[in-house]
């Protein structure tokens, strides 16, 4: 008997040789022992994921009389046969070629008679997405009423082609692709039972490019060792998958993300040159890239380069050229000249970095300006304030043009405050009279309503004699809203009266006023009692001084003793 491929060698022969489909196989197992099987089943996934072998699996493991735990014996005369294809009652079609209604009708027919030597006949149709609209219809009325000795298994790689109709009447299982772990320890174990040498790194190399398929990957193990005379190295694994390397991925990979195409270019004619195939150097970035994406987050990776090259670039720009490199791969697999796919990969993956460094640029660029503009807006602020700061000093140095210019700048008060109330307060305005109304206060603002309280909140007083006090108001408009408050004023003196013991008038004014107020005041009645209009004669006696003298110099002192409160 002539060499025998390694897939068809060790195809599975029972459940448990099933890679990577423990959830499929377990399932099946369990309705088989349990003798709880359906007539129809759909087996989809990818091409090499085992929809075939697990079909033949079934139906001797249905058909074997010493089946335990739902996996066949493969030792009975009814397993042998079927492991060997000649058993009559397991039928394999292909619907590629056997795909027109006459062959479906075909099978209708057959359908009827009972098997000859097993339990069950099991129709095993590949592609069955492959039949066409009549040939479905033909099918379908099969799988309505099928006998009781039969069971249907459908088997297909693009289950979306197939009508709804169809897919209701079947116990569906999805094969997935399988992991390359699995792949790998099935290699490792074919190669160890049949006493050949392997590099593990080869084998990883053949499981990535077999892309979670267990019958691709054995074709391609097989390839090696016939071009490794039975030794599987992985130089070998890279010529004959067309893989590339970490090594020679990285090197291209640096040289794009540092802008260096002329690099860049130089590794990818290198690549091509080798017989690398387009497809697979695509892969390889891809899968790369994705490798740095993950030594960012994990901090694990034991590639030193892989590492060095994680910190170098960010994920934004990772991210970019994942997109980049997926983008060509898909509008490379409809194209003639591939290779030309590769060369705007290339160009584009350098313009990331480009792209990057700008935006970096232009960022610091507008932190800058908006750090100079921060601090000219701040200049600006402490020009004004010191211009004010003057403007304050310089009040006694104003024209009476800029007095009456500034004057009619504001607004004018509905209300103006009585300058002769407060002159009289001020005329016999003492410290202690002022102390006693302050530490009253916030008890008299207390003991009002809450809108009053609102109004005198802003209030303070700032002269007081024996009978009466000046109260200034932060707000002019507050000034004359308690100004025209008869009832306000009502409830002030009332309450003073109960705080105090005595009857108290108040005046009011802006606060805005009182210290031109009282420097006015000073002004005025700074030389009362000293002699006038350079009279040079001695200071009067204080007997010989008018009443109205005594009674100014007297505030005049009081108010001088105010005047830092």
């Amino acid at each position: 008997m002539g060499y025998r491929a390694l897939y068809r060698v060790w195809r599975p022969q029972q459940f448990a040789d099933l890679v990577g489909q423990q959830l499929i196989t377990q399932t099946l197992k369990n309705a088989i022992a349990a003798g709880q099987t359906s007539h129809a089943y759909l087996f989809t996934g990818p091409r090499g994921t085992g929809k075939t072998s697990a079909a033949k699996i079934f139906a001797k493991a249905i058909n074997c009389q010493h089946q335990q735990a739902g996996e066949p014996c493969n030792k009975c005369e009814i397993c042998q046969a079927i492991t060997q294809g000649r058993l009559n009652d397991v039928i394999e079609i292909d619907a590629a070629s056997n795909n027109s209604v006459d062959e479906v009708r075909d099978i209708r027919e057959k359908v009827k008679y009972a098997p000859t030597q097993a339990q069950f006949k099991v129709y095993i149709i590949d592609e069955v997405h492959m039949l066409s609209a009549g040939a479905f219809n033909a099918l379908l009325k099969t799988l309505e009423e099928p006998p009781a000795n039969v069971v249907f298994i459908l088997a297909t790689t693009e289950p979306h082609k197939i009508p709804a109709t169809i897919i209701s009447r079947t116990q569906r299982f999805d094969f997935r692709r399988i992991e390359d772990q699995d792949l790998i320890e099935r290699m490792e174990y074919i190669l160890s039972q049949e006493k050949l040498e392997f590099d593990p790194a080869a084998l990883q190399i053949i499981a990535k490019a077999a892309a979670g398929g267990m019958r691709d990957a054995l074709s391609m193990l097989d390839q090696v060792l016939s071009f490794g005379h039975n030794q599987v190295n992985l130089e070998n694994a890279l010529l004959v998958t067309g893989s590339v390397s970490q090594e020679q991925l990285a090197v291209y990979l640096e040289a794009v993300f540092s802008q260096k195409a002329a690099i860049a270019f130089q590794q990818l004619q290198q690549l091509l040159s080798a017989g690398k195939d387009p497809n697979q150097l695509f892969e390889g970035l891809i899968d790369y890239c994705r490798q740095l994406l993950l030594t960012q987050v994990e901090k694990n990776s034991t590639s030193e380069k892989l590492t060095e090259l994680a910190d170098q670039v960010s994920a934004e720009t990772l991210y970019q050229a994942l997109d980049i490199l997926s983008q060509q791969q898909q509008a490379m697999r409809f194209a003639t000249h591939q290779d030309v796919y590769l060369d705007v990969a290339t160009i584009k993956l350098c313009r990331i970095a480009h792209k990057d460094d700008v935006a970096a640029s232009a960022a610091a660029t507008e932190k800058i300006t908006e750090l100079q503009t921060k601090l000219t807006q701040m200049q600006q602020q402490l020009s004004r304030l010191q211009a004010q700061s003057q403007q304050g000093e310089d009040v006694q140095q104003l024209t009476p043009q800029t007095k009456r210019a500034r004057t009619s700048s504001q607004p004018k008060l509905k209300v103006k405050p009585d300058l002769n109330k407060i002159y009289a307060v001020l005329a016999t305005a003492s410290r202690a009279s002022l102390v006693e109304v302050k530490d009253v206060w916030q008890d008299l603002l207390s003991m009002l309503a809450v809108t009053q309280r609102a109004v005198m909140n802003v209030s303070q007083p700032v002269a007081a004699s024996a009978d009466a006090a000046v109260v200034s108001f932060q707000y002019d408009f507050l000034f004359e809203k308690a100004a025209q408050d008869q009832q306000l004023q009502n409830a002030l003196t009332a309450d003073l009266a109960k705080l105090l013991g005595k009857d108290l008038r108040l005046v009011f004014l802006p606060q805005a006023q009182w210290p031109q107020v009282r420097k006015k005041y000073l002004v005025d009645h700074q030389n009362d009692g000293e002699p006038k209009n350079g009279d040079e004669s001695p200071a009067t006696p204080d007997n010989n001084l008018t009443t109205a003298e005594k009674i100014w110099g007297t505030a005049a002192k009081n108010l001088i003793e105010l005047k830092d409160d």
